[in-house]
């Protein structure tokens, strides 16, 4: 059982036992979290108040771009079967919200019956409206990888004419209430079609302050040949440089993510390596799951303490008999110097404030006679919250992590390359010749052996100075001439013999080639006269 005590006297008398990260996360939230953000109506203004179904669920992946991008497909292709609702075509096909989740038998829930379950982590998605809710529903069926994430796939978003046909909801504001939920955001884009919609601008607008949750696909990309990826992908990195505010450039993974041939194979080396590295960064949600619902509680935090001090000024500034209707104007026009003056008082990041425009429109409609003045004890429970408890938290985090295996995805699409002769990189580099009956150096030992016996051997062995001057010449570092050496010197003598030498030229030229080399020697590449030894 994992546990902690505060430090101060309140926590002495009445001390705080946590069994798990995700216990302290809810208790932390309802104690101290949650006072503050009901005494200044927070959830009016920015998000709805959290339940306990949002500490528990699984990791979510939140696929959104325009129609056609292979988001419903991509979903598929992770999963390796259909899953209930699908429709894959090259017109607007998918026009719901489709929550794809585990669950024992196959079937659909829809929005109405599935906002009103505890269990599930959707009940505040009520607030938008039976327009809404008639377009969510929940796909489940039984599939090894939705054991261990769950998948939100969205309508395509609209570009052209289409855009202007009102969605009877507001799309992307139920697009930032995922955003904020979930622990990844995938933003498709065909590369045949790179136009950003302006529906899709203000959706990527809309997921500001999530952007290290967000990754990029460029998808389709086997059907355009080398010359016009290059082109399409600097294009789209221009083209998201212009919405996506950010100093860092977003992580693109460029493939073709469904089980068809590929249409220009050229590129499939690079194809495969992106495709590895995009299952690497799914497969590693589990594992962060507790870190990530610990950094949006931070960031809920921050953000809610910042609310406070904006409504209590408001409140400060008003009148309390005449007038209240142009100082409220007054107020909402000079909300900017408002936003300053907060800031050189506490001390508080331009960062941490909401947007100034829609907070202005929110405001328009809000009875300032009702906000609260200024309560320090709130805000004092909050930053004890910040100061102290999520630290101990950050220990609970590293203890679970330390004590249990890490929870990886497992199943469809991730198993495919994991084992076998189609695993990503097999039979190359130092995998080459696996499997086969001769060893792989024995095509080059009879050059190798030239370069030996120039190098003065003694009884079969050369010394590790006379082998460090030829290795040198391979301009490598000396950190990986280290590594290759240890490799290479089998038996650990500090000589390398012939075979010995040829193994080292060998991984010279491996790593040469671009290739990692393995931290231990496979055994396909031990010399024959050394497995023996080895065994």
């Amino acid at each position: 059982m994992f546990s902690w005590l505060g430090t101060d006297d309140r926590r002495r008398k009445d001390p705080e036992v946590f069994q798990t990260v995700s216990e302290g996360l809810k208790k932390l939230y309802k104690s101290k979290l949650l006072p503050l953000e009901e005494h200044y109506r927070f959830h009016e203004f920015h998000s709805p108040a959290l339940e306990d179904a949002d500490f528990d669920n699984k990791p979510m992946v939140l696929l959104v771009g325009q129609y056609s991008t292979g988001k419903t497909t991509f979903i598929r292709y992770l999963l390796e079967q259909d899953f209930p609702g699908m429709r894959i075509g090259p017109e607007p096909t998918t026009d719901s919200f489709i929550a794809v989740m585990q669950g024992e038998v196959e079937g659909v829930i829809p929005g109405n019956a599935l906002v009103v379950d505890p269990k599930k982590p959707f009940r505040k998605l009520n607030a938008f409206g039976n327009a809404f809710l008639n377009r969510f529903v929940c796909a489940q069926l039984p599939n090894p990888v939705l054991e261990s994430i769950s998948i939100i796939d969205t309508p395509g978003i609209l570009s052209g004419e289409k855009q202007r046909i009102s969605r009877g909801y507001d799309f992307a504001a139920v697009l930032e209430w995922f955003a904020e939920r979930v622990d990844r955001i995938i933003l498709l884009f065909d590369a045949h079609k790179l136009d950003i919609s302006d529906e899709f601008s203000e959706v990527i607008k809309a997921l500001k302050n999530h952007e290290d949750k967000m990754r990029v696909v460029l998808n389709k990309a086997d059907q355009i040949e080398t010359q016009q990826l290059m082109r399409v992908y600097g294009a789209l990195m221009w083209s998201l440089g212009k919405i996506v505010n950010t100093p860092e450039v977003i992580r693109v993974y460029i493939g073709s993510f469904w089980s068809h041939p590929l249409l220009i194979p050229d590129n499939r080396k690079l194809f495969e390596a992106e495709e590895q590295d995009l299952f690497k960064d799914i497969q590693s949600l589990p594992r962060n799951a507790a870190l990530r619902k610990l950094n949006d509680l931070i960031k809920r935090a921050r953000l809610a303490k910042v609310h406070a001090y904006i409504i209590s000024s408001l409140k400060k500034e008003m009148p309390t008999v005449f007038g209240k209707d142009n100082k409220k104007k007054e107020l909402v026009n000079n909300l900017a110097e408002i936003y300053g003056r907060i800031e050189r008082e506490h001390q508080i990041s331009p960062g941490d404030f909401p947007n100034l425009k829609r907070m202005q429109d929110q405001l328009q409609a809000q009875d300032f006679s009702k906000f609260q003045p200024l309560k320090s004890k709130l805000l004092e429970v909050v930053d004890d919250m910040l100061a102290h408890d999520i630290a101990q938290l950050m220990v609970l985090v590293r203890q679970e992590e330390s004590q249990r295996p890490a929870p990886i995805v497992k199943g469809g699409a991730f198993e495919g390359t994991l084992h076998g002769p189609f695993g990503h990189g097999y039979g190359e580099g130092a995998g080459e010749g696996i499997g086969d009956a001769e060893w792989i150096v024995i095509r080059d030992k009879p050059m190798y052996d030239e370069i030996f016996y120039t190098l003065s051997p003694v009884d079969g062995k050369i010394t590790g100075a006379n082998a460090k001057k030829e290795m040198l010449r391979s301009k490598l570092p000396n950190s990986v001439l280290g590594k290759i050496w240890k490799l290479a010197d089998i038996d650990k003598d500090g000589m390398l013999d012939d075979e010995e030498f040829a193994l080292a030229n060998h991984l010279i030229k491996v790593k040469l080639e671009g290739h990692e080399l393995p931290n231990e020697l496979p055994a396909h590449l031990l010399p024959p006269s050394k497995r023996k030894v080895a065994e």
